[in-house]
């Protein structure tokens, strides 16, 4: 009879465990279903291990069958943890007149983003509809190292957080993303210039316990930034002011 070793058994269970994360970050605003194909090519598994995994998830209610055949797509559970976790970020639900507030002064879309596992998540969007060109970006969706909202959660955050965010990065890449973080900690905002004239502002709101969220104004054009960077500036502190954490002077608007 083979000898049971209990410490494998573990580090098996943990990598399951890391595993099934994984598979559930490979979903996002535009990635609402995956084959057993797509999750073996997006994590290495070979397409059996891959579908086991799926349907070993269905079973606990974290996927569930797509609506296109051999699909999956998140379950009700993740539903439902998902619900209870924004419901206890006490900014999300505080946020809301905020924002529209912010965004019919700024004249641009307003939006709130939160961290999650991979950097900050857009938790609540208000859309600016006085333009002819609308920017905006859905819920859910998880930002990358170019927006400004990433700039502002890596200046408060610490080492490893940033390490997490730059995997992956180029060289030059990096260096660019270090000397964005800088600046956000320095000025206590972060701007970002996208091609094609789009443009992002974003600011940190703190609670208690430090950063818990920050809000950013996009829009098609900033041809006029210190009244916008002031509005940003008064809707960050006023939501830092409510959920009891310091407030920011505003921000030296010289870019």
């Amino acid at each position: 009879m083979a000898n049971f070793d209990p410490h494998e058994a573990l580090n098996a269970d943990i990598r399951a465990v890391a595993r099934v994360g994984q598979i559930c970050a490979l979903f996002e605003p535009r990635v609402l279903e995956l084959t057993a194909a797509d999750v073996a090519e997006r994590t290495g598994l070979n397409r059996t291990t891959a579908y086991r995994y799926c349907a070993s998830m269905v079973a606990a209610g974290i996927l569930e069958r797509g609506a296109r055949r051999g699909t999956f797509t998140l379950g009700g559970l993740m539903v439902e943890l998902g619900t209870l976790a924004l419901g206890r970020r006490r900014v999300v639900d505080i946020a809301g007149p905020h924002l529209r507030k912010l965004s019919a002064e700024a004249r641009m879309t307003a939006v709130l983003s939160i961290r999650g596992l991979q950097g900050p998540v857009v938790a609540l969007v208000e859309e600016d509809r006085s333009r002819a060109v609308v920017v905006t970006v859905h819920p859910g969706t998880r930002l990358d190292t170019t927006a400004a909202q990433t700039h502002v959660l890596l200046a408060y955050a610490d080492a490893a957080t940033l390490e997490l965010m730059a995997a992956g990065l180029s060289p030059a890449e990096r260096a660019r993303l270090e000397s964005e973080v800088a600046s956000a900690r320095r000025r206590g905002f972060s701007l970002v210039r996208h091609e094609g004239g789009a443009c992002a502002v974003a600011a940190p709101v703190f609670d208690e316990k430090g950063l818990c969220a920050t809000v950013a104004i996009l829009g098609a054009d900033l041809t006029d930034l210190p009244p916008a960077l002031e509005q940003l500036s008064a809707t960050a502190a006023a939501l830092s002011e409510e959920l009891g954490g310091p407030t920011e002077g505003p921000p030296d608007a010289d870019v």
